[in-house]
């Protein structure tokens, strides 16, 4: 048996959490066109059985990592600790990129932190899907030049373009070990904590661009019946005209949130969901370190 450990790190939006779910198969990390969409480092576990293999099976844990920024509150600099604290768990690196390195300050930034770190590191070149040839050249030209990465790849992780390439490129990297998790499981996340995350995208999708990371989500019942899952949901906002924008007029955008929610976590769950949100004000939750603690941002 193989297994061991992958750190996928990158700027915000480039496409980390579609790529961890276009490799399990199945969606455990939260996707939006919004940057910093992930908060937590989300684990996935990608696990094939000894029967699929000459040599025995394997498992790879995936750490989805917030996207690296330049921290604007305790929040973001907690996102920014959650990466870069993965550089020194993980066996394998990959930095996603989806731009030339001039376009802005992120990738430089990112690349300076990790050129001098011992663990193997593969360059992802994703979205390549939406990329002219010629650009995509001079993006993977820059990279090669540096000399930092051990391989570089281009693939879209909307559409699952080389996925498998990198799959087989993962395993060259991970040693004989222990299974870490049940074959049957995809992420060490508990449901309540997945539930959130849904409830917290649809937030994300729903809103105005000046709400999305003033928002989060506590769980605060989850009550399994015989036929049906009781959810209660609190969304914190951070201003009082925030919470209105949240409900709506006569309460149909919460409604909205709720219908989309629910169908997503009915799927998830295989059960029937009553799902029943409110919307409460918590002022400048994002630089409280209460707060991080409270809603499961900070230990």
């Amino acid at each position: 048996m193989k297994s061991g450990f992958v750190g996928i790190i990158g700027r915000p939006n480039v496409g980390k959490s579609t790529l961890l779910n276009s490799i399990l198969g199945e969606k455990i990390a939260i996707t939006t066109n919004r940057p910093q969409t992930t908060r937590n480092s989300i684990r996935g576990i990608y696990t094939k059985l000894p029967e699929h293999y000459e040599d025995g099976g394997i498992q790879i844990v995936f750490i989805d990592t917030p996207g690296i920024h330049k921290p604007k509150s305790k929040l973001g600099e907690y996102m920014t600790e959650k990466a870069v604290n993965t550089f020194k768990e993980v066996d394998v690196i990959m930095l996603l990129v989806d731009d030339e390195i001039t376009s802005g300050p992120g990738d430089k930034y990112i690349l300076n932190m990790i050129k001098d770190v011992n663990t193997p590191k593969i360059l992802i070149i994703n979205k390549t899907d939406l990329l002219e040839p010629d650009k995509f050249k001079r993006i993977y030209d820059y990279y090669e030049s540096t000399g930092v990465f051990d391989k570089i790849y281009g693939i879209s992780a909307v559409t699952g373009q080389n996925v498998d390439v990198i799959m087989s490129e993962l395993e060259q990297y991970i040693d004989e070990g222990p299974m870490y998790f049940p074959q049957d499981m995809v992420t060490d996340h508990p449901e309540r904590f997945i539930v959130s995350e849904i409830i917290r995208e649809k937030l994300l999708l729903y809103l105005e661009d000046e709400v999305p990371h003033g928002v989060a989500v506590e769980i605060e019942s989850y009550k399994e019946e015989k036929n049906i899952i009781r959810i209660g949901a609190v969304i914190y906002c951070e201003r009082k005209s925030h919470k209105g924008i949240i409900i709506g007029k006569e309460g149909k955008k919460l409604k909205g949130i709720g219908k989309s929610a629910r169908i997503e976590i009915e799927a998830l769950l295989g059960m029937k969901v009553f799902l029943e949100l409110w919307v409460k004000v918590r002022e400048n939750w994002r630089n409280s370190d209460t707060a991080l603690s409270n809603f499961g941002y900070k230990e």
